[in-house]
């Protein structure tokens, strides 16, 4: 069984170790989704920036979406012999030393500092430029794994806001903990960590996490969070089995007691072995509300502006990089709610399709450059490789003949030209992209996929199931219940890719070379980088509408 946590649901799929089939699924939706505008118990608005996320709707959806899969498959729940989970991260969560969710304790339900923050929870990125800060002055090593910058995503931007907002909750927090190792502890009774949320969103290298030293430069009473609140626990590496199911986690799941509970994972890295994507130089792209990039190396290097570089991050005895765009399903998502006429849902409706299909159809076939535009892809911030989140979107060349499906395609093209941005930077930093895969729900738009191969002027692979990642947790599944000897082997018989299903056109890749380099310019200028000459107006106009919310 493996169960992919993604940002509004969770989804199960029941697997046969012996060749990978796909017997079964189920959905589970999680009751608040995303928790964006106002606190559930009270009502109370959110500041802007600020995301969570209620853990009784992980928990509900695991067992719905668990119990449908078993259904679907017609399996008998003995049959199973193990489960994996992965989860979006960095969603980071406040819990006593049993596991208690903050938020769950009565007296703190109206603090929003105790509820799990969401991975696209972007509040804390005042705190995030003071750890970068902080770690160029200082000199620290670990910095350069990151590209340079550590995200207003990741754990330690997100505890120190926590601190310096609400210093109370803070000190009632006794251990800080990854969804993904959260949900793990529900279903075997123990805490463990999993070396990759540790590496990628912990800043865990070389066996340590940041001196004490530099966490007290940071704020005195940061000191000993991460010996207090993250430490104590041996890493567990992927594909390992973290326990075994208590009678509890059956009780949740319906799956038997003592079945195989694999270490958790990210929902991207989980996908490489799904995807089969596991060779050095296999970047995968995995594409729904955002996309994350994961690719193998065979050695460490310094690559500007991605997530991070961790030994054993993706698979054992390789270098895993993860780079990634806070927004791309969401921003397409957010254009179909705002910017569609009546008369388009209309057609839509009447043609059988989703506004996506519709739009993109409209799309389909016209002269590249045809609408004249030109977007940056920065509405949910820049991930990679400005690894900033206060930066915003911008869209150059909007008419009053605009239509809305050029817009819509020119939002599609920013998150392309995004993508060569990033392979670009892993390749100047000698690490070539061999083979570029998509998984994730975006795999399914044709039009988009194409336009990915036109502007990356290279064939775009995808993986065979819709369900890439909850697959993905199955193999680690197969391989904590013994099953497959290690995760390589387990890919090798359950993975599945179609190889270069789409391949780039030379006459509109070309103008896409003309595209991009106008493309380049606007993030230059945009990005307020001075090495760029570039303008800080984002930032400008962020503080300004920050100021106007609270004030």
């Amino acid at each position: 069984m493996g169960v992919d946590f993604g940002t509004l649901s969770a989804r199960a799929v029941v697997v046969r170790a012996s060749d990978g089939a796909e017997l079964g699924s189920g959905v589970g939706e999680y009751a608040h989704g995303a928790i964006e505008r106002t606190l559930p118990p009270t009502g109370q608005p959110l500041p802007p920036d600020w995301a969570l996320q209620d853990p009784a709707d992980w928990r509900s959806a695991l067992g719905t979406a668990v119990r449908a899969a078993l259904r679907d498959a017609g399996a008998d729940p003995s049959a199973v012999v193990g489960i994996g989970t992965d989860f979006t991260a960095c969603t980071v969560l406040p819990v006593l030393r049993d596991g208690t969710p903050l938020c769950e304790v009565p007296a703190l339900r109206d603090r929003p500092h105790a509820w799990p923050k969401l991975w696209k929870h972007h509040a804390a990125q005042p705190q995030a430029d003071r750890i970068n800060d902080l770690a160029h002055a200082r000199k620290e090593e670990w910095i350069s794994r990151y590209g340079g910058r550590i995200s207003s995503e990741w754990q330690f931007a997100k505890a120190l806001q926590l601190l310096e907002e609400d210093p109370d909750t803070y000190q009632r927090t006794e251990r800080w903990i990854e969804a993904a190792d959260w949900m793990i502890w529900q279903l075997c009774g123990a805490e463990t960590r999993n070396a990759c949320t540790a590496g990628y969103k912990g800043i865990y290298q070389d066996g340590h996490y940041p001196s004490e030293d530099y966490l007290a430069a940071l704020n005195p009473t940061f000191a000993d969070f991460a010996r207090t609140r993250l430490d104590g626990v041996p890493l567990s590496p992927l594909g390992s089995r973290a326990g075994t199911m208590t009678a509890e986690g059956a009780a949740l799941t319906g799956l038997p007691e003592g079945i195989a509970v694999a270490t958790g994972n990210v929902d991207a890295h989980v996908t490489a072995p799904a995807a089969r994507a596991i060779a050095s130089g296999q970047m995968l792209a995995i594409m729904g509300t955002s996309t994350c990039h994961v690719m193998n190396g065979d050695r460490l290097a310094a690559v500007p502006g991605i997530c991070g570089v961790v030994d054993g991050g993706i698979i054992a005895g390789k270098s895993g990089y993860e780079a990634g765009q806070s927004a791309v399903g969401d921003i397409f998502a957010w254009w179909t709610g705002l910017g569609v006429p009546r008369s388009y849902l209309a057609d839509a409706a009447e043609r059988g399709q989703d506004l996506h299909e519709y739009l993109s159809g409209r799309c389909e076939g016209r002269p590249v450059g045809a609408h004249g535009l030109i977007a940056l892809d920065w509405m949910g911030g820049n991930r990679s490789i400005l690894v900033d989140h206060h930066l915003s979107g911008v869209i150059a060349g909007l008419t009053l003949a605009t239509t809305p499906e050029e817009v819509y395609l020119a939002l599609v093209e920013s998150t392309a030209y995004g993508t060569r941005v990033i392979v670009e930077s892993f390749e100047a930093a000698g690490l070539p992209v061999t083979e570029f895969i998509v998984a994730g729900g975006l795999k399914r738009n044709r039009m988009l996929m194409q336009v990915y191969a036109d502007v990356l002027r290279r064939p775009v692979s995808v993986a065979s199931s819709d369900q890439a990642p909850a697959v993905g947790s199955a193999i680690h599944a197969a391989v904590a219940a013994g099953l497959h000897a290690d995760v390589a082997e387990a890919a090798e018989v359950m993975g599945r890719v179609e190889r270069a299903a789409y391949v780039p056109d030379p006459a509109r890749a070309d103008a896409y070379d003309e595209l991009f380099a106008e493309y380049r310019t606007l993030h230059d200028y945009f990005s307020g980088r001075p090495e760029w000459a570039g303008n800080d107006v984002l930032h400008r106009l962020r503080n300004r509408r920050n100021g106007a919310t609270t004030a």
